[in-house]
């Protein structure tokens, strides 16, 4: 009996990790991995962090509407839900749905408690957070936006910020939750800094081991301010609501090669139909495809995993409320926009490779004759990635032109070629060629701007089609 159980056990643990779920128990805590490029569960299991910004959910959102956004993300593969505990727009005015503020007089030292269930703001937290953790995800749980230690005469000093964080550190020490400080702004001062170091010191005291990164303002990384800080587990970048490659998504690969090495990930790329650079009125909104070349240009450039947004979603929009910077819809029909269901298929294919020894491989992309071109500029940037052992290699294709990659550094005698399909997630067998210096391809869509991309692998391998599943590997 014991061995039949073990094996139905398997069999749901398969079902559930081709479905996109996570094959480990959201209170399986996380850890950098060995070589400090990755996330990995505590038992070595490779973490994608998939994430979606729910930033005002804990502020806006019923039960029911938090039931119903958390079953359909989950459903949808994600994996992290970034919200945050002090909202950017009066979250300290504004009662929750309930009308429950979070502190007595806006005092962070006097967090707003009664006694018993379901009866103040921070019962309404630990219900998001455990509904999130019930469906396999983990809470991106910001303790504060920005603003309360950036912005004019701040709440937070390092003396209440460390209090404040004790309180929050020890009631969720023990959840699913990945600690994020900031809140887009700079810690751009040695002020700001000791109030954020001191919230997170303040954190850790309560006993919380959980991971704990910075997410930074639009356009920067915490790097540039933090990176040496100890308890920065990994480093986030918001490279924010643009969609060109050069200056923004570019720099991802710049934190990847920074020393100490940390891993790092694209908090808030540009959202889907967000206004493109907060400028509608002359570049419009954002689409899928917009999204996609940003999930695909982080993964390639050796993102650990990437976040996805929507700009209905993030405020949680609908008609009874003012909207912010011109959403195109209520929240409840964004959850099922086209770049949210997509995601999944960029999370499947990493998974279907060797998954802790993948790099950036810019170098396999030949420059052609006009390299604005191939590799491209704008919104039309190849990129590369590998594994370390050159085992195979996927290049993302954003636009149907002729390009030529480097096959010679593969070690392979011959290759298995595949285009993948990021918008429905389907492989095409392109077949098996005998290796040489450098091949040629062109997407099956020439001349036209939709993406694709080229998966080469070695053929002894004998990987699965891109995006299938592959059995849970450490290595």
């Amino acid at each position: 009996m014991k061995t039949v159980s073990l094996y139905f056990l398997f069999l749901l643990l398969c079902v559930a990790h081709a479905q996109g779920q996570s094959p480990n128990p959201v209170t399986n805590q996380l850890r950098v991995s060995d070589n400090k490029r990755f996330l990995v569960y505590s038992n070595g299991t490779p973490f994608f962090y998939l994430g979606d910004t729910a930033w005002e959910l804990f502020h806006r959102g019923t039960r029911e509407e938090v039931n119903n956004y958390l079953k359909v993300r989950a459903e949808q593969g994600y994996t992290v839900i970034q919200a945050v505990a002090l909202a950017e727009f009066d979250g300290l005015n504004i009662p929750n749905a309930y009308g429950y503020l979070p502190f007595i007089n806006f005092n962070p030292e006097k967090p707003a408690i009664t006694a018993g269930g379901n009866n103040d703001y921070w019962d309404h937290v630990d219900y998001v957070i455990k509904r999130a953790n019930e469906l396999g995800m983990y809470v991106g749980l910001l303790p504060t936006w920005g603003r309360y230690w950036n912005d004019g005469t701040p709440l937070f000093n390092p003396e209440n910020a460390r209090k404040y964080g004790r309180f929050i550190g020890e009631r969720y020490k023990d959840k699913g939750v990945i600690w994020i400080l900031g809140g887009d702004r700079p810690a751009d001062t040695p002020q700001k800094i000791k109030t954020v170091r001191a919230m997170a010191e303040g954190i850790k005291e309560s006993g919380a081991t959980q991971l704990m990164t910075f997410h930074p303002c639009g356009g920067y990384g915490s790097a540039q301010w933090l990176h040496n800080e100890s308890w920065l587990d990994f480093n986030m970048r918001q490279n924010g609501h643009a969609v060109n490659y050069t200056g923004r998504y570019s720099k991802t690969l710049e934190d990847y090669n920074r020393t100490p090495v940390k891993p790092v990930m694209d908090a808030e790329p540009v959202y889907e139909d967000h206004p493109i650079d907060f400028n509608p009125d002359q570049q419009g909104h954002s689409t899928a495809t917009d999204v996609r070349r940003a999930l695909y240009w982080d993964l390639f450039n050796g993102a650990f995993g990437h976040t996805y947004g929507h700009h209905s979603v993030w405020q949680f929009y609908d008609k009874n409320r003012n909207p912010i910077n011109r959403p195109l819809m209520v929240w409840k029909e964004a959850i099922y926009q086209p770049g949210a269901q997509q995601m999944i298929y960029g999370r499947r294919l990493i998974e279907s490779r060797p998954f802790l020894s993948r790099i950036p491989a810019p170098d396999l992309i030949v420059e052609s004759i006009v390299p604005t071109s191939i590799p491209g500029a704008g919104r039309y940037r190849f990129a590369a990635t590998r594994d370390q052992d050159a085992s195979f290699a996927m290049i993302y294709v954003p636009t149907g032109r002729r390009f030529s990659i480097h096959t010679a550094k593969l070690k392979a005698k011959k290759i298995k070629a595949w285009w993948y399909n990021p918008r429905n997630g389907k492989a095409e067998i392109i077949g098996t060629l005998q290796n040489k210096d450098s091949m040629e391809f062109i997407s099956p869509t020439p001349g036209e701007n939709i993406d694709w991309i080229l998966v080469l692998d070695d053929a002894d391998k004998k990987y699965p089609a891109p995006g299938k599943h592959m059995s849970f590997r450490k290595k």
